[in-house]
This record gives C-alpha cells, structure tokens and sequence, in this order.
C-alpha cells in the first residue's frame, strides 16, 4: 500500500491538450462574401440560432419541429446511446474503488445409526410380549458470515486514463444528440418547404391549365367560323395535355413530402395530411443574416466539438495501453466468522490481507502493438477532427453562395414573371382579334407558365439556402458555455 502511495501520481500516457487554431489550419474569415442587408438598412443583428426557424414566421412549421423534437426515433437512439455513455462512466469511475462482497451460508449434518428389537412382557420364551425398536441418530448446524474486499491500485494511471476516456466519450455522445436534433430539425424545414413548393407549382399548373381550357374554346370557336384551322385546336389540345401530364407528378411530390414529415414526426406516413392540405406560402426567413467568423461556428457546431472529444477520448486511451505494460498491484482481504447459533456469530473471527504484483514478462509483443494501435486510433481522430472542421467551413461558404445565388435569381425571375405576364395578356388579346398566329400565343403562355413556376422554385431555393445556412453555423442547439471541453477551433 505504501508502495501504491509513492507511485499513485505517476500516470503514463500523453496528457490531452485541444489543438489551436493554427495547427487546424481555421482560416479568419469565409471566402464568399457575406449576405449583406439591403441599402440603408442597419447590418443584421446576429441571429438566434437555437431556434433559428422561428426567423421564419411560420407556426405549423415551429409546431412540426417541436413534434419532431419530441417524437422522432432518431433523436429516441441518441437519447439511448447517451445513456449507455453515461452508465459507461459510472462503471470507469467504479474502477478506481475497491470492490466488497460478502456471504453467508448455513450448513446442516446429520448422522443416523443401526436399529434394534426387544420384548417387553410375556413369557420366557418371548411369546405374547411387545416388540419395541431402538435407533440411535445426531445432527449439527454451522452458520458463517464471510467479508471480501479487493482493490487494484491505479499506480501507473491505466484507470484514471480510463475515466478520462469514459468522461470524453458521454460528452461525444451528448454533441452527438445535439446533432441528430440539429439535423433532423433541418430535415423538417426541408421537406416543409418542400411540400409547401409543390402546392404552389400546382395552384400554377392548375390555373395555367383554366387558362389554356379558355384558349381551346377560343380556338374551337375560331375554328368554326372558319377564320382559322384546325391546327389551333391541335396545337391548344397538346399544349393543355402537356400541363395536365405534369400534375400528377407535382401531387407525388407533395404527398411524398408530407409523408416524410409525418415519420420524421415520429407518427404514420399519412398523419399530417389533413393538416398540410390547406395551401401556405413558401416560408421566408431575414434577407439577411450575421454569420460571424469560422472560429465561432466551430464552437457552435455539435459536430466539430463531439469530434474534438472523441480526439481527447482515443488520447486517453494511449495511456490505458500504455499502463498496461507496467506492474499492477492488487490488495485484498477477507473477514470470516462460524459457528453453530445465530447468538454466537462473531464470537470468533478469521481473516486475511494480502498483496501481490503482477508483470508481463512475454506476450510476443501483444501489449505494445495495443500501444501502437491506441496511437494509431489517436491520429485517426484527429485527422477526423480536421475533417470535420473543414467539412464544417466548406457548408457554411456553400450555403451562403446558394443564399446569394437564390436572392439574386429570385430578383431577374420576378422581372421577367412582370414581362412574361404582360407579354401573356397582349398576345391572348390580339389573338383574339385575329392579330397573331395560335403558335406567338402558345408561345407567350409557355413562357410565362416557365417564369410562374421559376420564381416560385426561386423562392424555395433561397429558403433552403437560408435552412442550410442557420445549419452550417451551427443552429438548433443551446452550447452549454459553462462547461469547457477544450477549445475546438
């Protein structure tokens, strides 16, 4: 025990230092340049990324995601494994303790002798006595209590290196629940905006094809006073055909959006349909958000920091192998009482302390090879880490050149949605006054069906950017600030 005293500080392994900014290559700031807001309004405020779709304005859109919050099976397996790191902790803590069992027993001997027959009364001859058998038998009972305590001294660190593991792995485990909730509520606003993108394509289809039912009777009537062919109806009935082909196919794409919205729900496939079926507009966040530095999205994103603490974790490991191939010293000790009553238990005590070492001597080199794998499962992590981070900055400079890319795109296509319309309504006109050809007609309606259906794409790009953005930044969790677990960036 003394010996275990005068080594207890000695732990082997690398102790765990957070990598800086520097050695993972963080660059200062983003390549793209950052959305700015619109002339003469004040630079954005910088967003609340924990509950970032409520920049949207949406309440079944906010309710989908607190259902899916709380119902999702994903988010329920994450809850699991947490709770599994969790208890792997107590057990890595339970190491450093000694352990104690104790026993009791109750034994009972008995023991049985021969028989024999005498007469009792009668004659001398024995007739018309009374037979009696004699048998001899003794038993006895021993009860024993027994106390046994064991305890392995962690004199080269291999257990204190294990808790530290332990410890990295629940906090992994934590960022790794965060991040399934980050994810799965970028899920819901995807297919939300998905959903609500094809009804709008299908209130434009639907209406292109009224419109294109008025150009056909306007072509038959034409027709049959003989100021035209037949070829304007032909070519007014493909037109329409075309139109109604492309429905069905937007109807697919809706309901399967909703389904998805009611699994990722936790709930049936078909559960939000009476609840998506009345038609809302595409959702539209801030036309301009403060994105900060990489440094600070690093630090937000769950991902980045639980990959830092599966870094810290195989770091910690390097030290479990490593005291493996020292000495390991255990102590116990055990405290046992017999005897034949309850009363007198105790009465008379034996007991033992022992001590002993143990020390490889040849394994054919088993253990160093776990040292270099322990090493080799640390540099694994840590190329891991940088992959994370870099993965992390190229999201969040793809989202904000698809959120410049969307604004920008949105802006020509209402232009040409303008030009298309009034284009529209000056050719139905003069066809009807015999002006121009079906064929200018057919044209005009085709363009201006392409630029309805465009924009609203548009629209539902530039939120998708901006759902992507809040999650390249790290939106949808709350960082717990107080605690530090290094410094991930």
């Amino acid at each position: 025990m003394a010996i275990a005293v005068l080594l207890a500080g000695c732990v082997v392994g690398p102790d765990y230092h957070a990598p800086d900014s520097a050695m993972l290559g963080v660059p200062a700031g983003y390549a793209p340049p950052v959305t700015a807001a619109p002339p003469g309004d004040a630079a954005p405020a910088p967003a609340d990324l924990a509950a970032w779709w409520r920049q949207f304005d949406d309440p079944l859109l906010t309710d989908l995601i607190a259902r899916a919050t709380a119902g999702n099976l994903r988010i329920g397996q994450s809850v699991a494994r947490l709770a599994q790191a969790r208890e792997s902790l107590v057990q890595a803590h339970g190491d450093l303790l000694p352990s104690l069992t104790g026993s009791a027993g109750a034994t009972r001997n008995f023991t049985r002798g021969g028989s024999s027959s005498i007469i009792v009364g009668g004659g001398s001859n024995g007739s018309g006595g009374t037979v009696v058998t004699t048998g001899g038998s003794s038993g006895s009972t021993q009860l024993s209590l027994g106390l046994d305590a064991s305890w392995q001294a962690d004199i080269f660190g291999g257990l204190t290196r294990g808790v530290q593991a332990a410890r990295a792995d629940e906090a992994a485990a934590r960022f790794d629940l965060e991040g399934v909730r980050t994810s799965v509520a970028g899920e819901v606003a995807t297919n939300y905006i998905d959903a609500r993108l094809a009804q709008a394509r299908l209130q434009i289809a639907r209406s292109t094809l009224r419109t294109q039912d008025d150009n056909l009777q306007i072509a038959g009537w034409r027709v049959q006073a003989g100021l035209v062919s037949s070829l304007d109806v032909e070519q007014a009935r493909g037109q329409r055909a075309q139109t109604a082909a492309g429905i069905p196919a937007l109807e697919t794409s809706y309901l399967q959006a909703v389904a998805r919205l009611g699994v990722l729900t936790g709930q049936a496939p078909g559960a939000l349909r009476g609840e998506m079926e009345a038609a809302r507009p595409i959702p539209r966040g801030p036309d301009a958000i403060a994105v900060g530095i990489p440094a600070d999205t690093l630090r937000r994103r769950p991902d980045v920091r639980g990959a830092e603490r599966q870094l810290a974790a195989a770091t910690a490991r390097i030290g479990v192998a490593k005291a493996a191939l020292f000495p390991a010293l255990s102590i116990g000790g055990n405290l046992n009482t017999n005897a034949a009553t309850i009363g007198t238990l105790g009465s008379l005590l034996t007991g033992g302390l022992f001590a002993g070492i143990t020390q490889t001597i040849f394994d054919a080199g088993k253990h160093q090879s776990q040292v270099r794998s322990a090493r080799a499962a640390a540099d694994l992590a840590f190329a891991g880490y940088r992959q994370t981070i870099l993965t992390g900055l190229e999201d969040v400079e793809n989202a904000i050149q698809s959120l410049n890319a969307a604004k920008a795109r949105q802006a020509e296509l209402a232009i040409a949605l303008d030009a298309s319309n009034n284009a529209a309504i000056y050719a139905r006109s003069q066809y009807r006054s015999g002006l121009i050809d079906f064929l200018t007609l057919l044209q005009s309606e085709q363009s201006l069906l392409s630029a309805r259906d465009q924009l609203a794409s548009a629209r539902a790009d530039q939120a998708l950017a901006l759902v992507q953005l809040y999650l390249a930044l790290g939106g949808g969790w709350q960082p717990d600030t107080t605690t530090s677990t290094g410094n991930p960036a």
